[in-house]
């Protein structure tokens, strides 16, 4: 499983509304998620409108193409799309990837690796 960290930005004049189309988000497209491939999937959103999310997948381009082929995506999708700014496309074709340069566990695993092989 690959972690991945996306961005986005909403539209500040649009945040309470972002939040609460978010409270409940509609079962069919929870359940395309999860069949999709995205697992463990976050979204925090700073008070400026910034958008940060984080996913788990085996491949979140294969994930991506899976739900971009639901109906209900689609319709998702272009509920969502006025949410956001300086998007020329919708907003799971418009996000920005973060490059992870730092995880824990990674780390955590490479020390124990080293401590093994001085023993």
């Amino acid at each position: 499983m690959q972690r991945y960290c996306i961005q986005l930005q909403v539209r500040p004049e649009r945040l309470d509304e972002y939040k609460e189309r978010h409270s409940a988000v509609w079962p069919d497209m929870l359940r395309a998620l999860k069949s999709s491939g995205w697992h463990n999937y976050s979204l925090f959103l700073r008070p400026d409108g910034l958008l940060i999310g984080y996913v788990e997948s085996p491949d979140l381009d294969a994930a991506q193409a899976a739900m971009a082929a639901t109906e209900v995506n689609a319709r998702w999708q272009a509920e969502m799309g006025k949410y956001f700014v300086n998007l020329s496309t919708t907003p799971d074709e418009g996000f920005v990837r973060l490059e992870e340069v730092f995880h824990l566990e990674t780390q955590l695993g490479r020390l124990h690796g080293a401590d093994e092989k001085e023993n």
